[in-house]
């Protein structure tokens, strides 16, 4: 079981901070974000953004749990996945490629947005793809 409520704080999080790091030119937020998502990846429970959810938003009833039957692991991919487009684009805003930066963090937050309104996880859809694909190859063997 996957707790969709815990995920949506996640990419909720991960839109509200890093359009404030866009609007506000802030690069070091970026960089933020992006070692919150990859220890999220690596420890999920550790994860800043699960923390908050599991330790603040959840237990005050802001926000009630939504278990579904799901895999972990393909969400933990999206979140590395996304983690790496995040850092790449620290690594451009700090190296003055602002416009690969802010584009890279745009993708994110679009993303995001899309995994929140539309439930649609681009990462997992990847994973998803991936999977099969090597099903079929297996197969073929």
């Amino acid at each position: 079981m996957i707790d969709q409520s815990a995920l949506k704080v996640n990419q909720v999080s991960i839109i509200v901070l890093l359009s404030a790091a866009w609007i506000a030119g802030w690069p070091l937020l970026v960089g933020l974000v992006a070692v919150v998502m990859l220890v999220g990846t690596a420890w999920p429970k550790a994860g800043l953004f699960m923390v908050l959810y599991a330790r603040v938003l959840r237990p005050t009833g802001l926000v009630r749990p939504r278990p579904v039957p799901d895999r972990e692991l393909p969400h933990r991919f999206a979140q590395g996945f996304g983690g790496v487009f995040v850092l790449l684009s620290y690594c451009a805003l700090l190296n003055g490629l602002y416009g690969v930066g802010w584009a890279l963090s745009i993708v994110v937050i679009a993303l995001a947005f899309i995994n929140v309104v539309f439930n649609f996880c681009a990462g997992c859809f990847i994973f998803y793809t991936v999977e099969r694909l090597r099903g079929a190859q297996s197969a073929k063997g």
